[in-house]
């Protein structure tokens, strides 16, 4: 019997998110070498990036396209992603942990009655002895987990923990799901409004530029801004900065914020509270600037500046650009 392993792809702005080809990788690794890689695409107007996602996958790429699903509402996405996997019947569903994903994954769980395994950022083994890896007490710990044979499985992968999958040589179909029409909805999305940290989406950036309450006010940002642009990253903060009224809250990355797994995270005025660990310290490379010596984040970080950011971070800036001019 052929196994089939089910992705929910995720969009923004008309393109498809990068973790979704991150979510389809981890399926791959799970699946091992028998099965298939299916789909699943929820929104409106969806034509153009169901053919885009059928060359990443060699089962079939199931579409909800209803004018109801333009923006993202849970009750809405969930009866129809429930009805594309009920055509489907996967062995196991893979999602980012994005919001979107934290609030989509239990919902499926529940009406499924599947079990569930979030935030992984690993995967050891394939097919029903997989075990899946994720991290516990601010990424000090991590726990290995495996689903109990039988039902469907629910994983949620943590954005930039997996290599985006390439494309495969025998696209699959793209199916329009015969999904029953959404009815009965108890509330409507009339209009979406969003706070970004930038150009560059924080959960997904290969590199991050975060200050803390050492920047003193928004103005103190700035400098921090241009050294985002240079290096085409985005801008976070911690807890202290979002409370002070320095940034919104949108860009708060730590317990209570985003969880950001970049390449290269450049902590700048960030004296490195355990709230604010355990949303970037899996991160690849670590870079403290503090005038602090003594500043907690150094015990994390992989090179520290100890000085004022005000004045290296302009001098981070100008090689940064130099470097990358001459590259």
């Amino acid at each position: 019997m052929s196994h089939t392993y089910a992705i929910i792809a995720e969009t923004r702005e008309g393109k498809l998110r990068q973790v979704t080809f991150e979510a389809i990788e981890a399926a791959r690794r799970t699946k091992g070498e028998g099965g298939r890689i299916a789909a699943v695409l929820i929104g409106h107007q969806m034509s153009t990036l169901a053919e885009e996602l059928a060359r990443y996958v060699d089962g079939p790429v199931q579409v909800v396209d209803r004018p109801e699903l333009a923006a993202y509402h849970a009750e809405a996405a969930a009866a129809a992603a429930i009805g594309a996997l009920n055509e489907l019947n996967p062995d196991a569903v893979f999602l980012g942990h994005t919001a979107i994903g934290r609030d989509l994954a239990p919902m499926i769980a529940a009406r499924l009655d599947a079990g569930q395994i979030s935030d992984v950022t690993a995967i050891e083994g394939a097919g029903s002895d997989a075990v899946y890896v994720r991290p516990l007490y601010a990424g000090k710990a991590f726990e290995r987990k495996r689903f109990v044979p039988g039902g469907v499985r629910i994983v949620t992968v943590r954005p930039n923990n997996f290599p985006a999958a390439g494309p495969v040589s025998a696209p699959g179909p793209v199916v329009v799901s015969g999904a029953p029409p959404l009815s009965g909805l108890r509330s409507a999305v009339k209009e979406v409004v969003r706070k970004t940290s930038g150009k560059v989406d924080l959960t997904e950036a290969k590199v991050v530029v975060s200050g803390g309450r050492g920047v003193k006010s928004a103005e103190g940002f700035r400098p921090l801004e241009r050294l985002a642009e240079a290096l085409n990253a985005a801008v976070g903060a911690s807890r202290g900065a979002c409370d002070a009224g320095y940034c919104d809250y949108a860009l708060q990355i730590g317990q209570t914020g985003k969880v950001v797994t970049p390449e290269i995270y450049i902590a700048c005025g960030i004296s490195g509270a355990i709230q604010h660990l355990a949303g970037m310290s899996q991160s690849r490379v670590i870079i403290a600037v503090n005038k602090d010596p003594e500043a907690p984040i150094f015990n994390v970080a992989d090179y520290g500046i100890v000085g004022d950011l005000f004045e290296v971070v302009p001098l981070l800036t100008e090689e940064f650009k130099k470097a990358l001019a001459s590259s």
